[in-house]
């Protein structure tokens, strides 16, 4: 009886039967190579005739080697290299000895002409505030990290503090829950306990919805939070269109010399008053739009060319979508206006802010679960939630965010840690990486 197979199935029964030799045994065989299509062979057909080919002529040594011919030897000949090439289970693959030298350079992007504007939060008693350490934003040549164009200034991240208690996720919850009724310690926390570079007190009690707490109240707490804490801080009203320029007015002039972030002006509301409060008491406006450059380029323009609002005086919130609800597209739509300010458009060339905490909104943050019973376990949410927050900044702080609004401690020392060794300010880690594949990290 005559069997016939492939030399590739040969190769895999004298390898599942763990044959290391033969001895005394004949193998016989035809190699045919049925070659149409008449007059000549066009490349690719030449090609893939070459590569059958030399599969064969490598099963065919394989076998050889086990009848005890050194093979080796033989490709090292033909080919005029130390080794065979290595490419069948039988073999094993050459130990890499060093790498081939290679020379990188980079030089700056020619079309990156302008400089991104520098905006300082804080004053301090020398500029006639009482704040211990103030935050400059801007001034980057390129894109965040580039390691051919200085970035001046490192990201910095101011915490969320509340003028009442809210619904929070469980994760975050747990870590306030000593300070939740009083703002000035809660700013006091978030800075002694948890190395927050600001601290943005946010007056949602006036929203006429909640408690409609007055403007001159709000502004109380607004006091009681300057003298808690000796870092930059952010003032941000309910949200309410109608209510907050009024909020965001009397806080501006309670806070006069201390030049805060009155948080914010919109297309949406009196940008005007806003503006006004904020050249009138020497403080910056933070200039909110909802993801769209063009929305983001006419409300600059207007706080610059109506309000004559200086230029340093302005710091962009183009909206944050978190990881799962639309990150990709914050991350296009802020990387789309740092290139534009690089590039030369003027009404773009601003430091940007990102309201990080919107994570905590997506449901994988928070929910025990999912809600569909197919899914698979989401593991537990006292990890996953500071996790979205993370990657949520850390993705947007490659789109040229300078500055992130946050609410989880281990957030924001994760997120710093990340963004400081970028920066350099951190040395990075030492890695041995010469076995990258099987590593466990």
């Amino acid at each position: 009886m005559t069997n016939k197979m492939k030399l590739k199935e040969l190769s895999d029964i004298l390898q599942d039967l763990n044959v290391e030799s033969l001895e005394g045994v004949t193998i016989e065989g035809d190699i045919e190579l049925n070659i149409s299509g008449g007059g000549g062979l066009n490349p690719a057909l030449a090609y893939a005739l070459g590569n059958e080919i030399s599969q064969i002529s490598l099963h065919m040594a394989n076998i050889g080697r086990m009848l005890g011919f050194p093979a080796e030897q033989l490709f090292a000949s033909a080919f005029q290299s130390g080794e065979m090439p290595q490419t069948d289970k039988f073999t094993t693959s050459p130990k890499l000895q060093e790498l081939l030298d290679s020379k990188f350079e980079v030089s700056k992007i020619d079309s990156w002409k302008n400089t991104i504007q520098e905006v300082t939060l804080g004053a301090s008693s020398a500029d006639g505030g009482s704040r211990k350490s103030t935050v400059t934003l801007g001034g980057e040549n390129a894109l965040p990290y580039y390691f051919d164009a200085e970035m001046p200034h490192r990201n910095y991240i101011t915490m969320d503090v509340f003028d009442m208690p809210i619904g929070m996720a469980k994760a975050v919850k747990g870590n306030y829950e000593d300070v939740i009724n009083d703002p000035a310690e809660w700013a006091k926390k978030v800075v002694r306990d948890f190395n927050a570079d600001m601290v943005t007190i946010h007056l949602i009690s006036t929203d006429p919805l909640i408690n409609d707490t007055s403007a001159r109240e709000a502004a109380k707490i607004v006091e009681d939070v300057l003298q808690a804490v000796d870092v930059p801080i952010v003032i941000g009203g309910s949200g309410n269109p109608e209510k907050d320029p009024e909020v965001l007015e009397k806080a501006a002039e309670v806070a006069e010399g201390e030049r805060v972030l009155l948080a914010s002006a919109s297309l949406n509301l009196d940008y005007e008053r806003v503006a006004k409060a904020a050249i009138d008491h020497g403080h910056v406006v933070l200039s909110w739009t909802q993801l769209e450059i063009n929305a983001q380029k006419e409300l600059n323009r207007k706080l610059m060319k109506q309000c004559n609002l200086p230029r340093e005086s302005i710091i962009m919130d183009p909206t944050t979508a978190a990881l799962g609800y639309g990150l990709d597209y914050a991350y296009t739509n802020m990387e789309r206006i740092r290139l534009a300010g690089l590039m030369g458009d003027d009404e773009l060339t601003f430091p940007m802010s990102s309201g990080t905490t919107n994570a905590w909104g997506a449901r994988e943050a928070w929910m025990v679960a999912s809600p569909l019973k197919q899914d698979s376990d989401w593991g537990p949410r006292e990890y996953r939630g500071p996790i979205w927050e993370i990657v949520t900044g850390l993705a947007l702080s490659l789109a040229g965010n300078d500055m992130f609004m946050m609410m989880h401690p281990t957030s924001v020392q994760v997120l710093k840690e990340l963004t400081q060794t970028l920066y350099g300010s951190i040395d990075a880690e030492e890695l041995d990486i010469s076995n990258w594949i099987g590593m466990e990290v």
